[in-house]
């Protein structure tokens, strides 16, 4: 098992920093593939509520590209968007033959094909910022240094669970000392490739944020993965799980970020 998390990490992460440093249509085609595999795994995590998951795929596909081109479409293409994906799916319901749980089967499907794309998109839109690649580097690091703190942290210290009835493996400890390596990640960051970008305010912001935020993610999906009873998300990560489970951290780090930097320009 060891070896092929190893294995996979040698052959991924290459593949994954040189999408990131040629961003353009490279990195957003990686953004796609990654949107998609986590949609098709939360739906299939959440099949005892018997998503429509082939029109939601399809909706989550379609609303990808929507947002990645066709930039002269005259209305805000995020409110066209969800409006349609509703309509779609209450007209699946309308004239399907069991309205039993119909609004649960829509919210759990319209979670699929809109938010997880919308919020990955943010990766997309990071990336195409002024220092882009640099931020998206910036956030990869700091998510997985302050990943691999907490879990170490937290099973050599950790004493007092954090949301033992969700993670039981997570630890308070171990989530404080994920923030602290999380704002020195930051800090490191900011002192030898993003000084030309973020002042050490910004930087410490962000790092906070993400070093929060980022956790609370990826106890978001946990939270989605217990509902269904499973483990891991998938398999299509020899060794890793599956997508969601590598990317969970990004689906409301990415939004934050995102519209932190917006906000401190």
């Amino acid at each position: 098992m060891l070896l092929t998390r190893i294995l996979t990490a040698i052959v991924g992460v290459p593949i994954v920093f040189l999408c990131i440093f040629l961003g353009d249509m490279l990195f957003y085609l990686m953004m796609f593939v990654v949107s998609f595999f986590c949609v098709y795994e939360y739906l299939n995590i959440s099949k005892k509520y018997n998503p429509h998951v082939l029109i939601s795929l399809v909706m989550a596909v379609l609303f990808f590209v929507f947002l990645q081109f066709f930039n002269s479409f005259p209305v805000n293409k995020v409110s066209f968007s969800a409006i349609v994906i509703v309509l779609v799916l209450f007209v699946k319901e309308i004239f399907g033959e069991n309205p039993k749980f119909a609004i649960e089967r829509v919210a759990v499907s319209f979670l699929g094909a809109f938010f997880i794309p919308l919020s990955l998109m943010h990766m997309v839109y990071l990336r195409n910022l002024y220092g882009g690649m640099k931020i998206i580097f910036f956030i990869f690091l700091v998510v997985w240094v302050l990943d691999t703190a907490a879990y170490a942290f937290g099973f050599i210290l950790g004493k007092h669970k954090l949301v033992e009835h969700i993670s039981p493996k997570k630890t308070v400890e171990g989530a404080i000392t994920g923030v602290i390596f999380g704002l020195l990640t930051a800090v490191i960051c900011r002192i030898t490739f993003m000084s030309d970008i973020l002042s050490m305010r910004d930087s410490i912001v962000l790092g906070f944020i993400i070093s929060i935020v980022g956790q609370f993610s990826d106890l978001a999906e946990s939270l989605i993965k217990r509902d269904g009873d499973i483990k891991d998300s998938g398999k299509a990560i020899p060794g890793h799980g599956g997508f969601f489970d590598r990317f969970d951290s990004y689906i409301f780090a990415a939004p934050a970020v995102y519209y932190i930097l917006k906000f401190l320009e």
